[in-house]
């Protein structure tokens, strides 16, 4: 089974944990806007999984992450960057966006991330922002000899 959806919106990095203080004792806790993301990541594949049950074997993960383009930008670098000429090197980074689509995903499409053997995954511009994820099984590796 190769299971495809888009997360929609501008692509939101994983927060790292905060401190803060609960009646007098530090307590560790997620960035709302991690835990929105991570919520709407769990949304989409849950919509894509349609009910079908948890995946339990080892999985290959593509991700396709769109940036909107900055609207303070000239139109010739909107068009450039909208043409592959430019590329996004400013946050959220790559390996945080791919953090918090995991954890999204976890007890929805996997039991858990760990199942994940093999990612490629790319960050581009867009005039529509999203991550397009797409999770197929692992192929079996050739035996060595």
């Amino acid at each position: 089974m190769i299971l495809q959806f888009i997360v929609p919106g501008q692509p939101v990095g994983k927060g790292r944990p905060r401190v803060g203080k609960v009646g007098g004792f530090s307590r560790l806790y997620t960035p709302e806007k991690t835990v929105s993301y991570e919520s709407l990541v769990g949304y989409s594949a849950a919509q894509a999984m349609a009910g079908r049950p948890l995946l339990l074997e080892a999985v290959t993960v593509g991700m396709e992450i769109r940036l909107a383009v900055p609207a303070s930008w000239s139109k010739k670098k909107q068009a450039a960057a909208l043409a592959g000429a430019i590329h996004p090197t400013t946050k959220p980074d790559i390996d945080n966006v791919e953090k918090a689509i995991f954890d999204g995903m976890n007890g929805v499409v996997w039991k858990d991330d760990v199942q994940v053997v093999s990612v490629v995954k790319a960050k581009r511009y867009s005039d529509t922002p999203g991550v397009e994820v797409t999770v197929a099984p692992a192929a079996p590796e050739a035996a060595y000899s």
